[in-house]
């Protein structure tokens, strides 16, 4: 049996363990059921948000109209786009593996593997032990029971990257972050789309407001229908037909597609590794506990990323995974902070957030608010930006930030000068202070901070 200073399962975010171990001139072991490079890499943020940029660039065309500017699309080319996206992520995996084969005290292991006993993994019929591990395993598409859905060629966000031509209609099962990045997209190239989404608004983990105008938004290019409870797939003059009931009424309605999307969920592969017969704990959902220096129930066993379940971002999970290797390779002892950890959105608006919403934030505060229209600012007047806004939720006593929300154009980016602000452990002052370059669309988040009110 080979034994290692080191061992991690998974090559998305468990690179930056392996990066650091090999640092300190450990001898490490890389255990990977592949593809190498992890979800985010391989059938998550980058192919799709490749795919989503050219959406943007079509979208932006459509909408030119109301700046005065009518435009012209003559052509988009479906296959060109999808080609595109897969040529660069398979570049990047085979630089990836390439690389991995050639750096020194690394031993990279390409095969299902599982535990076997205490700290021991059996992987392509051989036993290695590690010292210390790092259960980055990833997440796998969750499926719902529906009846007869395997009797049709369901799409998933891993199967739809290999699609060669573009569905004329498509009916998404899911109203979450990967259903409305999906409708977008599909609705960008000139597929009918359909959401169905079982609960009463799109986006449950984002404020009311901002779901909403979401709905509001995509409703225009598409057809969203919440508190549809899919019971049924069945097939029809080569069609898909899904059968939904209404929540509120009860009544069946039925919808017809060329292709069906399923985007209801994740759900952790830590079942795969048989971590149990390490003595690793999961909870009810099938995640791996961890505390918060992302250790779990067996000592110098750690887990990051979507293994351990909270919260199923990258960024999130290299933040825990350089969490998680300094604690596993230094004396001193770091924990994982999640209050100012952002997500985004990349739906037509766009979506960015952090921290907590208002009706969470109003549990153990006494809480300031403030919101602001992009038209309440120049540049957002000049973009025509009607709708879209900023949200921001502040701790009256002490002046923190503790959550902030923005729907519409460039929210990712805008959102980072309070993150930034948010880790820091600076006030709101820190930013109204700062000047900002007018016009410019930063000047949402003075303005926002400056409308603050008692609520």
């Amino acid at each position: 049996m080979e034994k290692y200073d080191v061992v991690v399962i998974g090559s998305g975010s468990g690179m930056v363990i392996v990066e650091e171990a090999l640092s300190h001139g450990l001898k490490v072991a890389l255990v990977d059921r592949g593809p190498t490079g992890g979800t985010c890499l391989n059938t998550g943020c980058i192919p799709s948000k490749m795919l989503i940029y050219a959406a943007d660039r079509i979208v932006e065309a459509q909408e030119a109209k109301k700046l005065g500017i009518v435009a012209e699309i003559k052509n988009i080319n479906f296959n060109f786009i999808m080609e595109r996206m897969r040529g660069n992520i398979g570049g990047y995996r085979d630089s990836m593996r390439k690389g991995l084969s050639e750096v020194e005290n690394l031993d990279f292991y390409e095969g299902e593997a599982h535990f076997v006993q205490d700290y021991t993994l059996e992987v392509n019929s051989k036993k290695i032990s590690g010292k210390k591990i790092c259960i980055a395993s990833g997440s796998r598409i969750s499926i719902p029971p529906i009846k007869g859905l395997n009797s049709i060629d369901y799409l998933t966000n891993e199967t739809v990257l290999q699609l060669k031509e573009k569905p004329e209609s498509i009916i998404i099962v899911g109203g979450g972050y990967v259903a409305v990045e999906y409708s977008h997209f599909f609705a960008a190239m000139g597929t009918r789309v359909t959401i169905l989404e079982m609960a009463n608004r799109l986006v449950l983990a984002e404020e009311p407001d901002i779901s909403e105008l979401l709905r509001k938004q995509l409703s225009q290019r598409m057809e969203v229908h919440t508190n549809a409870l899919v019971e049924e797939v069945k097939t029809k003059n080569a069609n898909c037909v899904v059968v939904a009931k209404d929540a509120n009424t009860g009544l069946q309605k039925e919808f017809t597609a060329q292709k069906v999307m399923v985007a209801v969920g994740r759900r952790s592969n830590a079942d795969l590794l048989k971590v149990e017969n390490t003595g690793v704990e999961t909870d009810s959902r099938g995640y791996i506990k961890v505390d918060e220096y992302m250790e779990t129930s067996k000592k110098n066993i750690y887990a990051v990323g979507d293994a351990n379940g909270q919260q199923m971002f990258t960024h999130v999970a290299n933040r825990e995974a350089g969490v998680a290797a300094n604690n596993m390779l230094h004396d001193s002892k770091e924990k994982m902070n999640y209050g100012a950890a952002p997500h985004a959105v990349y739906s037509h608006p766009q979506i960015a957030s952090v921290g907590l919403t208002e009706e969470t934030a109003k549990k153990d505060h006494t809480i300031l608010m403030g919101t602001a229209k992009y038209s309440d600012i120049a540049k957002g007047q000049a973009m025509m930006e009607e709708d879209s806004f900023a949200k921001a939720i502040v701790d009256e006593k002490t002046e923190r930030i503790l959550g902030f929300h923005i729907i519409g154009p460039n929210a990712p980016e805008l959102l980072q000068e309070v993150v930034n602000t948010m880790e820091s452990g600076d006030t709101v002052s820190y930013i109204i202070s700062g000047i900002h370059i007018h016009p410019a669309l930063s000047e949402l988040i003075q303005q926002t901070l400056a409308n603050l009110e008692k609520v």
